[in-house]
């Protein structure tokens, strides 16, 4: 059985084999992991789909061309007489069996045995004088240069050039600004202080503060449809779906895979949603499909302490959302000093599509809808 890189996409034409899980002549069952391939949007598993001896064909670290053979598998024999059941014995035709044995003619006369001739004696040259080789010379041991130790060289892993190749392409092919703001969070974390119990006891899954984000960000689009668009050559698409992504960590890079109509979930169907997304994405199981056709996406760099940051877009999208740490902070409400807990907001768009009145106002809207989120937003 041949193991074939698998199409996975229309534009992926090639993959690197990551890992292998199964070495060479091992032995592996059915539904085993035998290796780990990259290609420049996603990790794929392979696993074997018989019991069998597996003999490799592509070697770790190797790129090959979508659907190359990287392994043979010889099935077991349980497998292959499954497979295709042994033949049923048949016995020789009388006629030939009796063909098979000649006997000698009544009168036919026997043969006679002639003396063999003897055999002539075989000439063996003589020995050639062996060699006589220099005793060998004690080995010098030398260590290796310091300057050798204090560098390693690393191949780019497809994900990794892909996402060099589009962060750079942002830069060079879209017109990027940023705009800044901060929401109070008192409201949200009082709201998932008292409900955090019965949510988790209702819906199975804690009450996050993404959800919250993308709500507001799923009626905002709608306020400010620009935000939404993308442009294709000359024209812009206004896009009437709320197609959000989320940005996940993942082992070999980050990936934001999309919460299709994002605007028709509840906050139990994208939490659960979201933890899904994770789970997923650390174990290199997100589908080419769910990091495609996005409108918008939101990047929360607060979960690895990140205080402010400049988000990249992720194109053909017009803005994406960064949101940050919460840190309390000394605020000033009616007249006094007192303590929020507090977050900084980035919103990045391209100035070629959208304006800087309309990015300030979009994120004016989005910090108003999670600052009082009883009414528009909670759905518990």
């Amino acid at each position: 059985m041949e193991i074939k890189i698998p199409e996975v996409g229309e534009s992926i034409y090639e993959a690197t084999i990551a890992k292998w899980h199964k070495q060479e002549g091992d032995s592996v069952a059915k539904e085993d992991l035998l290796c780990e391939v990259e290609t420049d949007k996603i990790t794929l598993e392979i696993h074997a789909e018989a019991a069998g001896t597996l003999s490799l064909k592509a070697a770790e670290g190797e790129t090959v061309r979508v659907g190359a053979v990287i392994a043979i598998l010889a099935e077991s024999a349980g497998n292959a007489a499954e497979a295709s059941p042994p033949p049923e014995k048949t016995k020789p035709p009388k006629a030939a069996a009796e063909k098979s044995v000649k006997k000698p003619a009544k009168d036919e006369p026997k043969p006679t045995a002639k003396p063999a001739a003897a055999a002539k004696p075989a000439v063996v040259p003589p020995p050639a004088p062996a060699a006589q080789t220099p005793p060998a010379a004690p080995a010098k041991t030398t260590s290796a240069p310091e300057s050798d130790q204090r560098t390693t060289r690393k191949a780019m892993s497809p994900i990794r050039r892909k996402i060099a190749e589009r962060l750079l392409a942002v830069r060079q092919q879209t017109a990027m600004a940023t705009t800044f703001n901060e929401a109070d969070l008192s409201r949200i974390m009082d709201l998932r202080r008292r409900h955090r119990d019965s949510f988790k006891a209702r819906h199975g899954v804690k009450l996050g503060i993404m959800s919250f984000f993308i709500k507001a960000c799923a009626e905002a689009l709608k306020e400010f449809p620009e935000v939404n668009a993308r442009i294709d050559g000359n024209d812009i698409v206004y896009q009437h779906f709320y197609d959000i992504g989320i940005a996940v960590s993942a082992a070999k890079g980050l990936l934001v895979p999309v919460i299709r109509d994002a605007d028709h979930k509840d906050f139990s169907e994208l939490e659960q949603t979201i933890g899904d997304f994770a789970e997923r994405a650390a174990a290199s199981r997100i589908e080419l499909s769910e990091l495609e056709g996005g409108t918008f996406s939101i990047s929360n760099g607060g979960t690895y302490g990140s205080l402010l940051s400049t988000p990249l877009l992720n194109p053909p999208q017009s803005a994406i959302l960064g949101m940050h740490a919460i840190q309390e902070r000394p605020v000033v409400r009616d007249g006094a000093v007192v303590i929020r807990p507090m977050m900084n907001l980035a919103l990045s768009y391209d100035h070629r599509l959208i304006d800087g009145r309309q990015a300030v106002e979009f994120l004016m809207r989005v910090k108003t809808l999670v600052e009082e989120p009883e009414e528009m937003l909670l759905e518990l």
